[in-house]
């Protein structure tokens, strides 16, 4: 997965570059369609608020967090978008027929 992080009135020093991916390692695991993704860092007034945006085969997921420090706020974003991949992954097995037909189940 290719990872693009980008800061907004702030410098992306190799500490944060590694927080950051080593966390989006970690959703991986959940998901093999995950392609591609944008972090976007920024600093408002005393909030630091971080942005993603990950392309899945053909779904988009996006969310922001924000705290006090930057850290946190990455992972806070990592929780959002770990409940976010693992719902879209259980939304597509969920599709899939248990294998019971009309004819297999038994009229009552």
């Amino acid at each position: 997965m290719r990872i693009d992080i980008v800061g907004h009135q702030i410098e992306v020093t190799p500490a944060l570059r590694n927080a950051i991916v080593s966390k989006f390692e970690k959703l991986e695991r959940h998901s093999e369609t995950l392609l591609d993704g944008r972090v976007t860092l920024s600093i408002e007034k005393l909030e630091q608020k971080v942005d993603a945006t990950l392309n899945l085969s053909g779904h988009t997921i996006h969310a922001a967090a924000s705290a006090p420090d930057m850290y946190s706020a990455i992972d806070i974003l990592l929780d959002k978008l770990d409940r976010q991949v693992v719902k879209h992954k259980e939304k597509a097995t969920r599709h899939y027929h248990s294998g019971e037909s009309l004819r297999t189940v038994a009229a009552d």
